[in-house]
Formats: structure tokens, sequence, C-alpha cells
């Protein structure tokens, strides 16, 4: 499909990126920009195969497609490094969990409108770092691809069979509605997950009691979703900030009228609001995107 491709940043998502391109055959060569000394002597043992680059430059030229699999705060300068050397013939696509920020940095530069077409698998995990990378990560999970001008529709095309080659189901979406969807669908549950935390924490202090020993189904699964990477997670709040503000605000006024509903014993309406959210648990696994298995369908320990 492609002779040259760089994979820029080698975390999960990158190294899971790398072994199933390997495995599927989607570049004669596959090079990796990558910081992390640590990172580089994961990734080696993968295959010997890998080629790497110790710096953004000349040799970047020679790249038929580029992934940006950073955090998004590195986006800025990576970019400044690329514009030095890319030209029409260089494709890019990026994994960033926001989108109008990378929209507006492709409409600051004319050379990238036609060839950076941006993307979002939804796929990932709690744990970061090449040693967690799958091949398969991206199997029959969706990936979004920002809908593009006529002028940038065959890259467009390029990057979706990328895409498909590597397991995904492709839906096309616009900026706007990408983040406002993922600041309600993935970005709130989050930061929900990182305030639980904190809240058991702060409860475990004032009352000078060892409470996390004592975690129940509820607190332990929210701790999972808090142990995902600190720096990513910064950098999607803040650069989807305005959406997740919104998001935050309807959750505080429906938190609002739960606490009301419950110091009111109000009956009726309390188990309303239960049994409508077990009808959008299945929906969700009625659309596949989770087993119905108790547990989450893994093993107990």
């Amino acid at each position: 499909m492609f002779s040259n491709i760089l994979i820029v940043g080698c975390g999960l998502i990158g190294s899971s990126i790398l072994r199933g391109s390997l495995s599927k055959k989607i570049s004669k060569n596959i090079y990796v920009f990558e910081k992390s000394k640590k990172n580089i002597s994961l990734i080696k043992k993968i295959d010997k195969k890998i080629k790497f680059l110790n710096k953004i430059d000349h040799k970047v030229s020679n790249m038929d497609l580029i992934v940006l699999s950073t955090h998004m705060s590195q986006y800025n300068n990576l970019i400044k490094k690329l514009l030095r050397h890319i030209s029409s013939k260089n494709l890019i696509t990026d994994t960033g969990s926001t989108k109008r920020n990378v929209e507006n940095l492709i409409n600051k530069n004319k050379k990238l409108k036609k060839i950076f077409i941006p993307s979002h698998p939804i796929a990932g995990s709690e744990v970061s770092g090449p040693e967690f990378g799958d091949k398969n990560l991206f199997k029959d999970k969706w990936c979004i691809i920002l809908k593009g001008n006529d002028k940038s529709k065959k890259n467009q095309k390029k990057i979706e069979k990328f895409w498909k080659k590597l397991g995904s189901k492709i839906i096309f979406m616009n900026s706007i509605d990408h983040d406002k969807i993922f600041s309600i669908t993935s970005h709130l549950p989050h930061l929900i997950a990182y305030n639980l935390v904190k809240t058991a924490i702060d409860f475990q202090k004032k009352n000078k009691k060892s409470i996390i020993k004592y975690s129940a189904g509820g607190l332990r699964d929210f701790s999972r979703t808090a142990a995902s990477n600190e720096i990513m997670w910064r950098d999607i709040f803040f650069e989807n900030k305005d959406n997740i503000i919104d998001s935050i605000n309807i959750f505080i006024r429906n938190l609002k009228k739960f606490k009301k509903l419950i110091k009111n014993q109000n009956n009726s309406n309390v188990l309303k609001i239960l049994k409508n959210s077990k009808k959008i648990r299945k929906q969700i696994i009625n659309l596949k995107q989770d087993v119905s298995k108790p547990n989450f369908g893994r093993d107990l320990f």
C-alpha cells in the first residue's frame, strides 16, 4: 500500500499501528521517530525490520504516510519541523482525540490542507507504552476521519483504506460534531473518573480511615479509567475545553437534580433514572461496543 511509513510517537497507539502495519504488510518500510530511549529499546524487540529516525529532517520527504501519534501538545512543534521538508507528495494523519484544534492548525498552513487528513481511532486502554501495543487493537473499532475538501478526496480515500487495513470501521465527521460528541462519550467520563478517585482520596484524608482497600466494583472500575496517561488527558481537557465545560455544566445540573430526588426520597423518578440507564447499557451491547458478560467479560482476580 505504501513504500515508506513514518510513525511519530510510538506508545500504545503508535506501536499498535506499527504492529498492525507489519502484520498486514501495509508498507515496504516502516520508520519510527521516538524520543524515549526506553520506548526505542522496547520497539526494537518488535521486529528487526523497523527503522528509526533520530530527528525530523530531510528524510521525512521520502515518507508516503506520516502518522502523528504523540501528545497533542507536541503537534505545533512537530508541524513546524515537518513543514520544512514535506511537499504535496507526502500524506499526514494523526490519532488525536480532539479535532477542532488540528483543523485550526491545518488552516494556518496552506501546504497542509490537501495532505493532512486528521483521524481518530476509537481504541485504547488505561495502559500506555509500546509494550502494550496490539496488532488487533483497531479490529472492529470505529475510526473517525475528518471530512476534507474536494482537493483532499484522493488522500482521504488513502487514509480510509489505511485504517480499514488495520481493521477499523470508518465514520466521516466534521470537527465540530466530533469534539461535541466525544466531550460527552469519552472526555467527561474520564474527567468524572479522575474526580471520583480524588474524592475518595479526600474522604480518606478527612476521615483518617483507609478506604481504598475496600474498593467495590464501582471505585475499582473508575480507578482503571483514571489510570490513563495524564499528559494525554491534560491535553484533551485543554484542547476541547469549551465542549468539556458545557458537558460538566450538564452533569452538574443533573447531579443537583439527582441529589434533590434522593433527599426527598422521590421513588418513581429515581427508579426512572436507574431504569433508563440500563437501557443505554443494552444499546451499547447491541451495538457491539462491549460484551454482556458479567464483570466486563474479564477473568476475576
